[in-house]
């Protein structure tokens, strides 16, 4: 479970090399190598009249990823880092899918959705895409903010929900892998109103307590692992209160694990993970349940 080696997806809008930097935090439990992946997207190098594409804008915009590689390489390289490097042309979601499996990667870092609503609505969302098709961890890294980056090292101080699926087990394995760069950690369960046991006030506190009871466990679990942990109970809309919570903790990031469905039932219906990468301001890493 541990990450050795990251797949860092750039369109170089929005992640940085800046970015990658504040993640490299990730060392101290077992970063070694960095995996470079640009897509080049087919309408980038379309011809006008929908004919083929032009060759030389292909080699323009590979160029111009080439170099900012290099230097952002030259960089890794001198912290003893290992880098590795794709340019490729074709689907985002299909190339990213296809450079993970390949080089075996441990995590997936990329940007939020570039798709508008209309357009995920009848081709669907790329993160989507990728997670229901990857085994691997994906990160929707919201780096920047209107008023700068979002954290420093966003692994400090993460918000973990939990629902006490399979994917949330295999998050808390993931994140017991990460205890040399976690602080700390807030461990939030989500209730809905109708998991809410009858109508009277004593009741009601008696599914509060069930649930406190549980992520109390859970959080010792997690201290005898060397991880300080603090429990919370919600009660509402999943994604609105996870959100909540990760404001109210000052959480620098949000894990949740991510049940694998169909990608129809995903696309017309709501996902907790696809939701909150959309909706929330934190970055969010999405974990897949263990293949069977």
């Amino acid at each position: 479970m541990e990450i050795k080696k990251l797949l860092f997806v750039t369109r170089f809008d929005k992640l940085r090399f800046d970015a990658l930097q504040s993640l490299l935090d990730l060392k101290k439990a077992a970063l070694n190598h960095v995996v470079f992946l640009n897509v080049i997207e087919r309408d980038k190098v379309a011809m006008r009249r929908g004919k083929g594409y032009e060759k030389s804008a292909e080699i323009r915009l590979r160029e111009k990823a080439n170099i900012r590689f290099i230097d952002w390489a030259e960089t890794l390289f001198e912290q003893g880092m290992e880098v590795g490097v794709y340019i490729v042309v074709g689907s985002f979601a299909s190339q990213v899918i296809q450079a993970a499996e390949k080089e075996s990667v441990d995590l997936i870092v990329l940007g939020p959705d570039k798709k508008g609503r209309l357009e995920q609505l009848y081709s669907g969302s790329d993160i989507t895409e990728i997670v229901h098709r990857s085994a691997t961890p994906v990160l929707v890294y919201k780096y920047l903010t209107r008023k700068g980056p979002l954290a420093e090292n966003p692994f400090e101080k993460p918000l973990l929900a939990t629902n006490w699926s399979s994917a949330s087990r295999r998050a808390i394995d993931y994140l017991k892998s990460l205890k040399a760069v976690i602080r700390e950690v807030d461990v939030v369960h989500v209730a809905s109103e109708k998991d809410l046991k009858g109508t009277s006030a004593m009741a009601i506190q008696k599914t509060r307590k069930e649930s406190r009871s549980k992520l109390e466990d859970l959080c010792d679990d997690l201290e005898d692992n060397g991880i300080l942990a603090r429990p919370h109970v919600y009660i509402g809309d999943t994604v609105e209160e996870i959100d909540k919570a990760a404001r109210e903790c000052q959480s620098s990031m949000i894990f949740a694990g991510s049940p694998r469905k169909s990608l129809w039932t995903d696309r017309w219906g709501s996902s907790i993970g696809k939701a909150l990468a959309e909706r929330s301001v934190f970055p969010i890493l999405l974990i897949p349940p263990q293949e069977e």
